[in-house]
């Protein structure tokens, strides 16, 4: 597994991670066996970057990490957590003492004193733009509740807000092959500034595995039920924003892109490996042997003219409908 720094924060972590969503709600159930499964397998394929949420499960995902970590206090594991989407999107509340009341909950979910990363989670855009949510981000490391500080974005303005302030080490923003604006500014920008880049929904929302059809459903607590249009939170958070049939067909040929010997969704992983300016890319699993192949995504080789069939798909079916939207 290669290692690559996180940005601001100088830690160095595996280039595919794990993200923890699906352990706590939202994709269906997962027993805490299962998820503690996962955990396992990961981290026996070298993945030392975990990526979680105060939200998730209403702090489920935070505890199991939490006991994962207190039962292996040897692992060289970076965590990183979000908060702000527990209470009312005002950009009213977010201010030093929700930071404190939101930190404290997540340290002893965790069962850390000091939080490695802790990322506002895809607030409202004015939040971005206020001078005193860095001042009291920047309090909080001065207290030790936190090392370090970044956000998770929706929009390429926002990462670029953010990581124009000297003090965010990292920004989370959704890239894939289905979404490719970030390559765009934020990448660039990033990389200038020093700030990593964690890449979220890289297989957008399972459409890039090749796994799904027309007439595939999902359970009624999976957002790629509920939130399909938009209902719950912003819907570029499932499927990429994308319409879902158009997204099958489009993951068809992306399929037939992959090279011998890997699977789409490793082939996908590894095109968000091969950007320049990533520092890791968070897919989730739900089962050790997804979690497993994930990681292997890591040594997969990708042909001469992927990176050019990868664009030439999504000018052809996405770029007119998502460019502009985030």
């Amino acid at each position: 597994m290669q290692n690559r720094t996180l940005g601001r924060t100088g830690r160095d972590v595996s280039v595919i991670g794990l993200g923890t969503w699906q352990l706590g709600a939202d994709w269906g159930d997962v027993t805490e066996a299962d998820a503690l499964a996962v955990l396992d397998a990961a981290t026996e394929a070298g993945v030392t970057f975990f990526d979680t949420a105060d939200v998730y499960g209403d702090g489920r995902s935070e505890q199991l990490i939490g006991r994962y970590r207190a039962a292996h206090p040897d692992l060289p594991l970076t965590v990183a957590t979000k908060m702000g989407r527990r209470e009312a999107q005002d950009p009213a509340n977010f201010t030093l003492g929700k930071f404190r009341e939101w930190t404290d909950r997540s340290r002893r979910n965790l069962g850390m004193d000091t939080l490695d990363l802790v990322q506002l989670h895809c607030p409202p855009t004015p939040v971005f733009s206020n001078a005193a949510v860095y001042d009291a981000l920047d309090t909080l490391v001065e207290e030790g509740a936190i090392a370090n500080y970044g956000v998770s974005v929706e929009t390429c303005a926002e990462a670029l807000e953010a990581i124009a302030r000297p003090g965010t080490a990292s920004v989370q923003i959704i890239l894939n092959a289905f979404r490719l604006k970030p390559l765009d500014e934020v990448l660039p920008a990033a990389r200038e500034a020093g700030v990593g880049i964690i890449a979220r929904v890289p297989l957008a929302s399972g459409l890039l595995s090749g796994r799904y059809s027309e007439t595939t459903e999902f359970a009624a607590d999976d957002h790629r039920s509920y939130n399909r249009h938009g209902e719950a939170f912003d819907v570029g958070e499932t499927f990429s924003g994308v319409d879902d049939a158009e997204g099958v067909r489009a993951a068809r040929e992306f399929a037939a892109l992959a090279p011998e010997g890997a699977t789409p969704a490793q082939a996908a992983l590894a095109w968000i490996v091969a950007q320049g300016g990533v520092s890791t890319v968070i897919p989730g699993a739900r089962s050790p042997e997804q979690a497993r192949a994930n990681a292997a995504a890591a040594v997969v080789a990708l042909p001469a003219g992927f990176a050019d069939a990868v664009r030439g798909l999504y000018d052809r079916t996405f770029r007119a409908t998502t460019h502009p939207r985030w």
